[in-house]
């Protein structure tokens, strides 16, 4: 499942793994991102659980984790997609990197941007592509995600809301450490207000962006279907701040109160040498979330871990 065209271009010589940025792909007419692929791919990811939907009821401030519950879709995947103009859904297809076509797909994709990612931000890991498509005016809530992420739109016109991953006012510190501590996204709150502190992107067929590790963000589509595929992956950087976040998120609940990850470097280096200190003399009684450190570093997403 080649194509001659895949690529995608970037501001490499600026290029800053912390900094939100446009870019743009020739992906739109890859025969693996046409509906009628799409839609096979969808009923092969259904039966082991690896598709995502809720209805177009769900809006920016609906729990991202809770949302296919609260809003449900009850067509299966099949259906949804192949009437995805008139469905009233958003549907993810996650974790396609399991699927071997599509594995390929994102290797050829992540392969061509790792010299430019390792210049920077080395270590690439835990790859995995996430597939969305999206009925007219529905909405991805609120949320953030633990992985770096090129977000390339393939077909229709979504806007784009994303905030820095350093934003506190957006997503409190202690929010982001109870986040990497079990993926809980309870303490992710949207506010209306918040709209005025985003970097907004008008998405149409050949443009993306890039969204560093835990960038709150948000997503309104347009008034025609729309499909959007995300390549992510973690870094030697994404996995120290996780594991920061992770031990900070145990130091609350023990009444101390960290200060933010990356304020203090100095503090952080030891914070991290005592917490993996504590993990190896204490395997029995590891740091919850201590058991994924491992994972994170493996080339690919592992599906239904975080």
């Amino acid at each position: 499942m080649t194509h001659p065209s895949i690529y995608v271009e970037a501001d490499w010589r600026g290029f800053d793994p912390w900094r939100i940025q446009p870019v743009r792909h020739r992906l739109m007419e890859h025969p693996a991102l046409q509906l009628p692929a799409l839609i096979e791919l969808g009923k092969r990811l259904e039966s082991s659980g690896g598709v995502r939907t809720h209805g177009s009821g769900a809006t920016a401030g609906t729990s991202f984790n809770h949302a296919p519950k609260l809003h449900p879709n009850n067509q299966g995947a099949a259906a949804t997609l192949a009437d995805i103009e008139h469905a009233q859904a958003w549907m993810s297809l996650l974790n396609v990197q399991v699927d071997p076509p599509y594995r390929d797909l994102v290797d050829q994709v992540l392969d061509s941007l790792k010299p430019h990612i390792d210049a920077v931000d080395p270590g690439m890991s835990y790859r995995a592509g996430w597939i969305f498509v999206t009925s007219p005016g529905a909405v991805t809530p609120f949320h953030m995600d633990k992985e770096h992420n090129f977000i390339l739109q393939m077909r229709g016109h979504k806007r784009l809301y994303v905030w820095d991953p350093h934003d506190t006012v957006a997503v409190s510190e202690p929010a982001r450490d109870l986040f990497h501590r079990g993926h809980s996204r309870d303490l992710v709150q949207w506010r209306e207000e918040l709209r005025q502190r985003a970097q907004v992107f008008d998405l149409t067929p050949g443009m993306g962006a890039y969204m560093p590790s835990t960038s709150p963000h948000m997503v309104e589509n347009g008034d025609e279907p729309s499909v959007t595929m995300s390549f992510t992956y973690y870094t030697r950087a994404t996995r120290r701040d996780a594991q920061l976040h992770r031990t900070h998120e145990a130091m609350r609940r023990m009444g101390i109160a960290p200060p933010a990850v990356g304020r203090y470097p100095a503090l952080d280096a030891l914070t991290l040498a005592a917490a993996r200190m504590y993990a190896g003399a204490k395997r029995a009684v590891r740091l919850r979330g201590s058991d994924s450190m491992a994972s994170d570093s493996l080339p690919y997403a592992i599906p239904g871990r975080h």
